[in-house]
């Protein structure tokens, strides 16, 4: 896919990215770096950070910091260092997440309290400390890296499809609050991307039901009417439009990527 941004799109903006070593962030740090912004990526994986940074095509313009969101003092540093390595903080992306857990039935208290600490308490924690800064500059974007699995239920996935049903409530809400201080907060909501983790979700649902990968995946295309999963590059486009000026009125939305699935 071809780079779709002109290069100012987002010049004199300093974007920070969570989870960037994931699929989705690891794609929208290199978008928005040739949209023109500055950028700060996190993660807990170093080499993964430093091979990102090295794939991005103005290397100077990225910083890397590796922390632990669910940790409070992780947090603060990762924002001190940011601001001082590029300035305020303009947009901010909430990409940071894990899948997993199981049927109900045998879900554990461990696999719940994990995947909502990162994908929901961890979000709304940085995003407050993010928040304030912005109001005060009174600007900003956020968006948060929800799905469709945050918009409907799905068989098998009740604690990920709770977490993020969290984080498309969370968004609406605090939608409401912070465009009062002209900072918008969206939305997006994949549903199959190519990525590790929307792999990793194909293959546990074809061992639930005694299916290859392969066996799987067919069945995941054929329920979509593009016939295809979305690419990471696709959520990340869809990330930096957000970010930009080309969308100020959109304010609490929760895009759906789908290929067409939701209408079925």
């Amino acid at each position: 896919m071809s780079f779709l941004f002109h290069e100012s799109t987002l010049k004199d903006q300093h974007i920070l990215i969570t989870g960037a070593t994931g699929g989705i962030g690891y794609e929208t740090a290199k978008v928005a770096v040739q949209a023109g912004a500055k950028v700060t990526i996190t993660g807990r994986n170093e080499e993964k950070l430093k091979q990102l940074k090295n794939e991005c095509r103005e290397r100077d313009q990225v910083f890397l910091y590796i922390a632990d969101l669910t940790n409070t003092e992780d947090r603060e540093q990762l924002l001190s260092a940011a601001i001082n390595q590029h300035g305020p903080i303009t947009g901010l992306v909430n990409s940071a997440g894990i899948g997993g857990g199981d049927m109900v039935e045998s879900l554990s208290e461990e696999d719940m309290r994990k995947i909502m600490e990162l994908n929901y308490f961890s979000l709304v924690q940085l995003s407050q400390a993010v928040y304030n800064q912005m109001k005060d500059q009174t600007s900003g974007s956020i968006v948060n890296i929800s799905s469709l699995s945050g918009l409907r239920g799905t068989h098998g996935n009740s604690a990920y499809s709770a977490s993020k049903f969290a984080v498309t409530g969370f968004t609406q809400a605090f939608a409401h609050e912070a465009i009062e201080n002209n900072v918008r907060v969206n939305a997006i909501c994949p549903g199959y991307v190519d990525t590790d983790m929307g792999r990793n979700a194909i293959k546990s649902k074809g061992e639930r039901e005694g299916r290859s990968y392969e066996e799987q995946l067919e069945i995941a295309k054929d329920s979509i009417p593009s016939g295809r999963l979305t690419s990471p590059t696709e959520v990340a486009n869809t990330i930096v439009y957000l970010l930009s000026d080309a969308a100020e009125n959109i304010v609490g939305e929760s895009v759906k990527i789908s290929g067409g699935s939701v209408m079925r």
